[in-house]
């Protein structure tokens, strides 16, 4: 699969030039680029954590030499969080959808890939607060604070990302135990073809957010009420 590269002069450039007004603009501009990078590589834990790295450079770099307020460049970070928030959780979606597609043809969560993938999806929201706070080490004072600000409200709120993680891995895991409960000796071939699918999980779930593309254009951001009303209690690790 061949890797798309972010536009990161654009992004850089939007956010230099921006009003705090245009706070959705932002949002909407990083939620596509961030999601852009991710259907253009594998979607594996580390592919996901290049991306957001390389999306939170361009936005803090375009923020920085942005002449607005201390508190109108908070905002715009606030907006970027939220556009990559949005985008990481379709990639939350994209796995629900092909671990799914895995169990329905045989595969168990005792195979060793399908249990990585599904930890993986757990460890979604905090991998993304964690890399997001990393890529910001060492930027100029300003910056650094405005993001810590920023990834502090989201950890009080809550992300659509870590809702969906929750719910996908209650779900899997639901899933499995009805596979136990129904076993038949004819999902011996079924099981094959998902080891098949299995040995290139990442491509899948890849193949599987392309998809999903058009699909995603019109679905409403969650709000951070309706986030705390839904999410279920996730195990600390």
């Amino acid at each position: 699969m061949s890797k798309s590269i972010i536009d990161a002069k654009a992004l850089v450039e939007q956010f230099s030039a921006a009003s705090a007004k245009q706070g959705e603009a932002l949002r909407k501009a990083v939620g596509e680029a961030t999601l852009k990078g991710l259907q253009g590589r594998e979607l594996t834990l580390k592919n996901i954590k290049d991306v957001l790295k390389s999306v939170t450079a361009a936005a803090t770099k375009g923020a920085a030499a942005n002449p607005a307020s201390a508190v109108d460049v908070e905002a715009m970070l606030t907006k970027a969080f939220a556009g990559m928030d949005a985008a990481l959780l379709q990639a939350v979606e994209a796995n629900r959808r092909a671990l799914g597609q895995l169990m329905q043809q045989g595969a168990s969560l005792r195979d060793g890939a399908l249990k990585k993938a599904l930890a993986d999806v757990e460890k979604m929201e905090d991998m993304m607060f964690a890399t997001i706070d990393k890529a910001v080490q060492g930027v100029p004072a300003p910056m650094q604070s405005a993001w810590s600000h920023v990834l502090d409200a989201g950890k009080a709120a809550g992300t659509g990302t870590g809702t969906k993680a929750a719910a996908t891995v209650a779900q899997i895991n639901e899933q499995a135990r009805s596979a136990l409960l129904n076993l038949r000796e004819g999902r011996a071939a079924g099981a094959t073809a998902a080891q098949a699918l299995l040995d290139s999980y990442g491509a899948l779930a890849s193949g599987v957010l392309i998809g999903m593309s058009d699909a995603l254009q019109g679905v409403a951001p969650v709000t951070p009420a309706a986030k705390a009303s839904t999410r279920p209690t996730r195990k600390k690790a």
